[in-house]
């Protein structure tokens, strides 16, 4: 059963063609932690089709959502996922909103990309995957190889692989690193 440990909001948005891993499990590490996490479908039904074909769904849409509940914005990656968050107005728009005015955002994956393309990385230190490295360093971020980077008020990761350290990031960001670190264990992903 879900027992909030805070009572500031996450959301999360997932577009056809997400990898459906990068976001499914910060969800479940959040919902473990006792971080309240919202599931937003950006189609106009909560259902969404991930890139791997597995069909799931969302908790609400985006146009259904008040932003102004949120403290952070997380996007997962995948293709060609990535490419329907970027071609979403209304979520960059309040993605933009939310990092200029210090809120949180986070992306792993190809989803950095988003906020690279958006001039949010700049003189900012981030990582993505492997094929959208260029896109941050074009658009003048720091780019590191690290797992996760958390730089301010923006948390980047690189792949499915890393979804796990990102969603623990997002937890240490709430809780504090002795929470991350014993859901961490709990999980047995430090053994």
């Amino acid at each position: 059963m879900f027992e909030a440990k805070t009572d500031l909001k996450t959301a999360i948005f997932f577009a056809d063609g997400c990898e459906e891993i990068e976001g499914l499990t910060v969800v479940d590490l959040l919902y473990r932690a006792g971080i309240p996490c919202t599931k937003v479908s950006i189609n106009e039904t909560p259902e969404v089709t991930s890139s791997h074909d597995v069909t799931f769904r969302t908790d609400t849409t985006i146009s259904e959502l008040n932003f102004d509940e949120y403290d952070m914005l997380i996007l997962p990656g995948g293709m060609p996922g990535t490419l329907h968050l970027e071609a979403c107005a209304p979520l960059t728009q309040k993605v933009t909103e939310f990092c200029r005015a210090g809120k949180q955002i986070a992306a792993v994956c190809a989803a950095p990309g988003v906020f690279a393309g958006l001039g949010l990385l700049k003189g900012v230190r981030a990582c993505c995957n492997p094929t959208r490295e260029d896109m941050l360093v074009e658009n003048g971020a720091f780019l590191s190889r690290e797992n996760v980077v958390v730089s301010g008020n923006i948390i980047t990761s690189r792949a499915m692989g890393t979804a796990i350290p990102f969603g623990l990031a997002i937890v240490a960001h709430y809780l504090g690193g002795d929470a991350a670190r014993a859901l961490g264990e709990n999980i047995l992903y430090y053994s």
